[in-house]
């Protein structure tokens, strides 16, 4: 990695954290984390964008305030949303791993972050059902999903529309620095 690649992956963990902080409280908040990660995948690819959620969450376990709310601790990525964070490192591979095999095809693109959205969704539900669960008694999985899951994918699909208008803009600026 060279200088360029430190800033930018520096800046976009930044990005991350700041969006973290742009949330309205629901049992899963929801936030503009999910436009930063795409965002991250889509500027700076699978590998670097990965690096970014590492950094991003090795920040907040370290007691940096960068989570959703401006919280931070190792008890909220273990707690019942830590699971979707967890889930965004899924994504990232997901998306690495296109990269590897294919020319980064547009399309690709565009089908590794949906891919690795659902991954991130089953994911965080997955974990959100075993620690809710411990604490609350038995809960479906369907019921989780549609608390979970079901309120995020059109808002999601949103931040991904504007992630790639957004992000293949900001690509060729960032090329050119």
């Amino acid at each position: 990695m060279n200088t360029k690649d430190i800033v930018n992956i520096a800046m976009f963990a930044t990005l991350l954290s700041v969006c973290a902080w742009i949330y309205i409280p629901m049992t899963i908040p929801f936030t503009m984390q999910t436009f930063a990660v795409f965002l991250a995948m889509i500027v700076l690819g699978g590998k670097k964008g990965t690096i970014v959620i590492c950094i991003y969450m090795l920040l907040g376990i370290l007691g940096v305030p960068v989570f959703a709310g401006g919280t931070a601790g190792i008890g909220v990525v273990l707690g019942n949303t830590g699971g979707y964070m967890i889930g965004w490192l899924l994504m990232g591979v997901i998306v690495w791993l296109s990269e590897r095999l294919t020319n980064n095809h547009k399309i690709v693109q565009i089908a590794a972050i949906i891919i690795g959205l659902v991954a991130c969704y089953l994911f965080g539900t997955w974990w959100f059902l075993n620690i809710y669960t411990k604490s609350n008694g038995d809960a479906g999985f369907w019921s989780a999903f549609s608390l979970c899951v079901l309120p995020f994918v059109i808002p999601d699909l949103v931040k991904m529309f504007l992630a790639f208008s957004v992000g293949k803009r900001l690509q060729r600026i960032i090329k050119n620095v």
